[in-house]
Parts: C-alpha cells; sequence; structure tokens
C-alpha cells in the first residue's frame, strides 16, 4: 500500500506543527536528456564524501562503491545527492569522474589508500579563499562555451566583456575563440582577451553561487 508517515514538532519555544508525508505517484525517468528535449549536462562530476575521521571516510568510499559496482546510476545523480542530501564532515574527499566506471576506479582507490589523480582528500580548517587568474598559454579553442550554454549568469558576463573588447580587434572575440583556427587564437591579440572575457565569467560564476574571495591573485594577464 502507499506508504505514509506523520511528522511531529514540539518545541519549547512554542512550536506546535504535525505534517503527514505521503508517497508520491511513480516519476517516468527520461534518461539521458531533460524533460525539455535539451541535453543534460555532462563531462566530469565531483562525488563528495565526508565523515568525523579518515578511517570512516575510507569505509563509506568502499560501501558506495560497492552499492554503485551493480547499479544503474548516472554520475550527475551520484554528484548531486552526495554533495545535498548528506551531512559535511571534517574529513573529506572529492572523486572526480566523467562516467561511472571511472568514478568506481577512483572511489575503490580512496577507500584502500591508493593515490589517484582523480581523488582529493583532506582535512577541512578555516582557510582563507583565494582565486588564482591564468595567464595566456592556458587558451583552448571552445574556452567557456560549454559554461555558456549552460549558466545565464556566465552568458551574460561573457557577453558584456565580448561587447567592450570586439571595438578593438580585427575579428569577434567569441568567432575566434569558439573557431577552428587554434593558430589565430594563440596570438596575443586574441589570447589575451579572450582568457581575460572567460576569466571574468567565470568570477561572476562562482559569485553567483556565494563563493567570495579574500585573495586574488593573478599571472600574466590574469594578473
Amino acid at each position: 500500500r502507499v506508504r505514509r508517515a506523520g511528522v511531529s514538532s514540539f518545541g519549547i519555544s512554542g512550536t506546535n506543527a504535525h505534517v503527514i508525508l505521503e508517497q508520491p505517484e511513480p516519476v517516468t525517468e527520461s534518461g539521458p536528456e531533460e524533460a525539455d528535449g535539451t541535453e543534460a549536462p555532462s563531462g566530469v562530476q565531483p562525488w563528495v564524501l565526508s565523515a568525523r575521521t579518515e578511517e570512516a571516510l575510507r569505509a563509506q568510499a568502499a560501501r558506495l562503491a560497492d552499492f554503485l559496482t551493480d547499479a544503474q546510476a548516472d554520475v550527475r545523480d551520484v554528484a548531486l545527492s552526495l554533495a545535498t542530501q548528506r551531512t559535511l564532515f571534517d574529513h573529506r574527499a572529492v572523486v572526480l569522474g566523467a562516467d561511472l566506471e571511472t568514478a568506481l576506479t577512483s572511489l575503490r582507490a580512496l577507500a584502500t589508500g591508493t593515490p589517484d589523480a582523480a581523488v582529493v582528500e583532506g582535512v577541512a580548517g578555516n582557510g582563507r579563499t583565494a582565486f588564482l587568474f591564468s595567464g595566456q598559454g592556458s587558451q583552448r579553442l571552445g574556452m567557456g562555451r560549454d559554461l555558456y550554454e549552460r549558466f545565464p549568469v556566465f552568458a551574460e558576463a561573457f557577453d558584456a566583456v565580448c561587447a567592450e573588447l570586439d571595438e578593438h580587434l580585427d575579428r569577434p572575440l567569441r568567432e575566434v575563440a569558439w573557431g577552428e583556427d587554434a593558430e589565430l587564437l594563440n596570438r596575443t591579440a586574441y589570447a589575451q582577451p579572450g582568457l581575460f572575457a572567460v576569466e571574468v565569467a567565470l568570477f561572476r560564476l562562482v559569485e553567483s553561487w556565494g563563493v567570495r574571495p579574500e585573495f586574488v591573485a593573478g599571472h600574466s594577464i590574469g594578473e
């Protein structure tokens, strides 16, 4: 039968509340395509794990790997659940993976304490946040295009910078950055404006998520 649960809250401050929760109707999965027909975000996904101790963190990684070994899970769903549905403790690790198989490999490495390039592990502290802006040499064709398509905040900032810079360039900056001529993009006249536009948009994007740096630093045009 349909599952139901009663949840009560009787607080010392005078709270007196009771709600009844009922199991919802089954939702038909839309698969890899979103409901509006657009492709769901892809790429490398971060799996965030945390625990009270290092041993508990490795045990959690082992349990999750065992659970997902035979499951038909989507790396995006796992990433979302781990990031939003679990309490955050001091011992933390992030496993990076673009697909289930690679993420599971790194998860097992975390569980056994084996070094893995796709695993970042540490203990939370009270350190401050710094942003580092990269310089010429980090440019690449298509940089920022996926973020532009997925996040309006990024797109708005990128458009604003391009609109100012295009007045001083022989060709539209977006056309060069997202084109097919790597040599043209590598020219200083386009590489530096392109990086500047992308990094300003990146800053505005993380800023919209509530991330604020205490320090900023940069190399070359990043400075």
